[in-house]
């Protein structure tokens, strides 16, 4: 299998559910997946796919409890959760045993200053040919984007976040 690398980018909603989707399809088809959440570690109803598909879907997460905003500045425990994630999926690209991986908020982690450009682009760049490789996040570095083989930017048109002043919903946003 010829891998491509996908940027799933833009301020609208649908990056990680499109990441998972293709997780999902890639494992009906027999395919192993490996997904490394960034910037989370609160549940995520996605949480659930590795029981789900034993031995097919793989997945950590590599963010802290508390969201950071921007502005604010991380604190060690959120660069050093941050490194222990781009550390593994390193490892995980190096190993072979995966033929998707998902690097989902990674655009994000860089973008807050959890992790170094990079640092990011030597992990791209040492990807093995065989391996499919999916980014999600807000702002990918144009660096980033130069390198992609597939870039979908979600655009916010309309949200009931802002219209309806509505909250995250199990199952839907988290």
């Amino acid at each position: 299998m010829l891998g491509k690398l996908h940027v799933y980018t833009g301020d609208g909603k649908g990056k990680t559910t499109a990441a998972i989707g293709l997780a999902v399809r890639a494992a009906c088809s027999g395919l192993r997946v490996y997904i490394g959440q960034f910037m989370k570690g609160m549940p995520y109803a996605e949480q659930e796919l590795p029981g789900r598909f034993p031995g097919l879907i793989e997945m950590e997460q590599y963010g802290t409890p508390r969201l950071i905003c921007q502005g604010e500045r991380p604190t060690p425990e959120d660069l050093r959760r941050a490194r222990e994630g781009l550390d593994r999926i390193g490892r995980v690209l190096a190993d072979g045993e995966f033929d998707l991986v998902v690097a989902d908020e990674i655009n994000v982690a860089v973008h807050l200053g959890l992790l170094p450009l990079s640092d990011v682009l030597e992990l791209l760049r040492a990807r093995p040919d065989g391996v499919e490789m999916i980014l999600t996040g807000r702002g990918a570095p144009a660096p980033v984007l130069e390198m992609a083989d597939l870039i979908t930017e979600m655009r916010e048109i309309r949200h009931y976040f802002a219209t309806e002043g509505l909250k995250a919903r199990k199952g839907i946003e988290f």
